[in-house]
């Protein structure tokens, strides 16, 4: 099976920090990878290097086959992905259609494409009633489905899914997660960060776990639910020594 995302020692310092140390991921083209790990623990550093936005500061990274260390490459392939990043960084002076019709030509589609997708994920969205309302005044959870209907707009072979659930409405919700399916079962490839772990358990087929920066466990959901549910493996990984003993004092007793 080809990888869509492979890294060997992929390692971010940032001073004296060490965000992330020595990673070795392995995702294969058509799963739903699910990474996971507390907060702090290297999560957002690390899709910023499999992105482009933040170089690493050793190691290598192939993505969907191609060596992103080499300009020319890395710019071919982010015609192919989508990203939804940790902060929403949107154009406050557009509406969802023009953000939307930006975004689409960035990726050189043919503007008739564009127009025809950001129908159908305004659409979907639920964000075609709010035609004339700059992203200025968007909620946060309107804006977070702005950003997935960005990300989508270009068809990607791979999406980059960093916290895609959270503010957003149980219904909405519920049309992501359907349509991430189908992306999956097209052949895309999504690899998603979440501290929702139903939500986890429930779409993917393929996990990593990270904590303080090291790769702790990487393996199938199959697996996974074979000894236990996913909690437990979560928790057994990062270690819940802190969550067992802190206890508030006027609770007790």
């Amino acid at each position: 099976m080809a990888l869509a995302i492979e890294t060997n020692g992929l390692t971010r310092h940032f001073g004296d920090l060490c965000a992330v140390d020595g990673l070795d991921l392995r995702v294969e083209t058509g799963t739903f990878y699910g990474f996971l790990g507390p907060n702090g623990a290297g999560k957002s550093t690390t899709i910023k290097m499999l992105t482009g936005l933040l170089a690493p500061s050793r190691g290598a990274v192939q993505i969907l086959g191609e060596d992103t260390s080499d300009s020319e490459r890395a710019r071919e392939v982010k015609r192919r992905i989508g990203v939804v990043p940790e902060n929403l960084a949107l154009f406050d002076n557009l509406t969802a259609r023009e953000y939307l019709t930006f975004i689409g030509r960035m990726y050189e589609l043919p503007l008739e494409i564009v127009r025809e997708r950001s129908e159908e994920l305004l659409a979907m969205m639920d964000l075609d009633h709010e035609e004339e309302k700059l992203t200025l005044e968007y909620s946060h959870g309107m804006k977070k489905k702005l950003t997935l209907a960005a990300a989508l707009i270009p068809n990607p072979d791979l999406l980059f899914l960093d916290e895609p659930f959270e503010g957003v409405d149980a219904v909405s919700s519920r049309v992501l997660r359907d349509t991430l399916k189908r992306c999956v079962e097209r052949g895309a490839t999504v690899f998603l960060t979440s501290h929702v772990l139903e939500i986890v358990e429930r779409l993917c087929t393929d996990v990593g776990i990270i904590a303080q920066g090291k790769l702790v466990h990487q393996g199938t959901m199959a697996e996974i639910q074979q000894a236990g549910s996913l909690e437990e493996r979560f928790l057994e990984a990062v270690g819940d020594d802190e969550v067992e003993h802190q206890q508030l004092s006027w609770l007790e007793g």
